[in-house]
């Protein structure tokens, strides 16, 4: 399973390149950081999964010796692994340029990114190739599209949730946010899990 994670790496190391310059870019025109570590955390993964539906790396991968319970968990450990590279970087890059961060940044940018994954991988392996990156785009530019007016109206309209979140203490907050997002993730790793034990390639 290790040398299924390292096999995105390595074909990524091209588009690594880009990387950089990428989230260079972010930086110099001042994005808000955690928005900056969602885009950092997101761009290896959802790469490799556009070339493997562009070279249909799937067939590929079915005839090695790999169960296909093996080969998802890479993808869902393998996400994680990239994630927390990429905010390594991402702080660094922030650090050079002292562009001031916090640790609720890394917070809200992997918390976004983990439930973006988990809501998206699962599409990967339901919809036709060819298809799949573009409703991926379109899912993260709806999503960074109606978040703040979601926020908004739950703010304004569920205030006995507001009222109930508010009153939580932070570390009670944290715990809560994250035990929800582990949930969701072990949930589509599931999902995903199933899908493609049924699929035929």
């Amino acid at each position: 399973m290790l040398n299924l994670i390292r096999r995105d790496v390595i074909l990524q190391k091209r588009q690594l390149l880009i990387f950089i310059p990428f989230i260079l870019f972010f930086i110099i025109i001042d994005v808000y950081p955690a928005l900056t570590f969602l885009v950092a955390s997101i761009f290896i993964p959802f790469n490799t999964y556009a070339y493997d539906e562009k070279a249909e790396t799937n067939i590929l991968l079915n005839s090695l010796p790999y169960t296909r319970t093996e080969i998802i968990a890479s993808r869902y450990l393998g996400a994680i692994v990239y994630m927390v590279l990429a905010i390594g970087v991402t702080s660094l890059a922030l650090f050079a340029f002292n562009k001031p961060f916090t640790m609720t940044d890394i917070a809200i940018g992997s918390s976004l990114f983990l439930l973006f994954a988990a809501f998206t991988f699962p599409l990967f392996y339901i919809f036709k190739p060819g298809y799949i990156t573009t409703v991926v785009l379109i899912s993260f530019a709806l999503l960074t599209w109606i978040a703040r007016p979601i926020a908004s109206f739950i703010a304004k309209h569920l205030t006995a949730i507001t009222d109930f979140i508010v009153n939580l203490s932070v570390p009670a907050l944290y715990t809560g946010a994250t035990l929800v997002i582990v949930i969701v993730y072990a949930i589509s790793w599931g999902i995903t899990t199933v899908i493609y034990q049924r699929k035929a390639f």
